[in-house]
């Protein structure tokens, strides 16, 4: 991803994340989180302190993923993966994953959270390797989100 990519990387998350979260977390909290993570700044900074990558189609951007180094030695962190609806099930979910494990030298252990009623977010993650290591509730805008925490083994 580059600096030029801003803008459709906001419209794949605004479309995903209300097509992922529907009938899971209100659609206002949804407003104000994607405002806030993927405001210009706040993606011009994650571009300066993270991993991005895109997927595109006929040269449009259909997706994304963000991926971290955490600070203990080996892990990291997919923090988004996110295509356009109607781009799912075409492989580029599991392109951009592979593309970023292969981006993460020296990481034994890859993390991902996800929100334990996003079925298909879990079945992705299960199928591709990623176990279910803790679940718990967390607070995500006045909103109680169940989540999951599930780790893959790299190497």
């Amino acid at each position: 991803m580059d600096v030029n990519d801003i803008a459709a990387v906001r419209q794949v998350a605004a479309e995903s994340w209300h097509d992922t979260y529907e009938g899971i977390i209100p659609r206002e909290i949804r407003e104000r989180f994607l405002e806030a993570a993927y405001s210009p700044t706040s993606l011009k900074m994650r571009l300066e302190q993270s991993i991005l990558y895109v997927a595109e189609q006929n040269g449009s951007v259909v997706g994304f993923a963000n991926f971290f180094r955490l600070p203990e030695p080996g892990d990291a962190e997919l923090s988004a993966i996110y295509l356009l609806p109607a781009c799912q099930g075409q492989k580029l979910g599991t392109a951009l994953l592979e593309s970023g494990i292969s981006g993460l030298t020296d990481t034994e252990r890859l993390y991902i959270t996800v929100e334990r009623d996003n079925g298909n977010a879990r079945r992705f993650y299960e199928a591709r390797g990623f176990s279910t290591i803790a679940e718990f509730e967390e607070d995500f805008d006045g909103h109680n989100l169940n989540s999951v925490r599930m780790m893959r083994l790299l190497g």
